[in-house]
Parts: C-alpha cells; structure tokens; sequence
C-alpha cells in the first residue's frame, strides 16, 4: 500500500490535511508519488506545484518535502504545501 500524507500548513497550523492511499499496482515510486501529488491538490483545491531539486533532495533524504510560493504559479493563500511518504509497517 502506498500511503501520501498530504497537509495544508498556514501560520503554523495545519489547515487541511488527508492521506492518499492506493494499491501498488505495477507502479514505479515516481509514478505513485506523482499520482499521489495530484490527487491531494485536486482535494486541497490548489495549483499542482513543480517538483524542484529541493524536492528531490528532502524525499530522499527525510520522506517528505515542502512546495511553498516558488513551487506555484499562481499565488497560494497557505504558507507550505507539504506531503511525507508513509511508509509500510513490516
């Protein structure tokens, strides 16, 4: 099971938060993630950001990244969008 946890965060507090869940079908890690990524932003009702080195970076490095106003186009009403990786229990 792939689990995104997906959390809206304006002035320290978390606004909006969901977890995306979905089976892991014949899917590399990339293409979960970027399933994942959308379906949180069509929740949220928000812009899909661009996934910048930074980005990449963090998800490897701690499991969760952060899209704040750089990572939109168009001008976001939140601090960060940020989304962790939650990984399987064994």
């Amino acid at each position: 099971m792939f689990r995104l946890w997906g959390k809206i965060v304006k002035k320290n507090n978390i606004t909006q938060n969901y977890v995306f869940e979905m089976m892991k079908k014949d899917m590399v890690f990339e293409e979960l993630l970027a399933k994942g990524i959308e379906d949180l932003c069509n929740r949220f009702d928000i812009g899909n950001p661009m996934w910048l080195s930074d980005n990449e970076i963090d998800m490897k490095r701690i499991n969760k990244t952060r899209f704040k106003s750089q990572h939109f186009i168009e001008e976001i009403d939140f601090d960060y969008f940020e989304i962790e990786y939650l990984a399987e229990r064994v």
